[in-house]
């Protein structure tokens, strides 16, 4: 599955936690890198993004160890998922499946 999981909304406030927590700092990076990738596909995306219900932003910032991926919902809240690069098993298409189930 995912290693590390952010919910980012306006409503509440960025708390980073994870479950390992030797990797607490790194995973933070990770997120707060990949922000501003978020920002700017959505700032791209412009008026198209008020007619898509959900935005599944794909794979965002890819290091030697782990993959982040993004979603943004209709309501504006950010989530960013941080997956292990050597699971191979997983494509592109199951990541937003678990975006969707979550």
């Amino acid at each position: 599955m995912f290693l590390c999981l952010r919910i980012l909304a306006k409503e509440y406030p960025y708390k980073p936690r994870s479950v390992p927590t030797e990797n607490e700092l790194k995973f933070h990076y990770m997120v707060h890198t990949s922000l501003d990738v978020v920002d700017e596909k959505i700032s791209a995306m412009g008026k198209a993004l008020v007619d898509q219900r959900e935005l599944y932003l794909g794979l965002l910032y890819p290091t030697e160890d782990y993959k982040v991926y993004g979603y943004v919902t209709n309501s504006k809240v950010k989530f960013v998922m941080v997956v292990d690069s050597s699971n191979i098993a997983l494509f592109d298409n199951e990541i937003h499946s678990m975006f969707q189930k979550l």
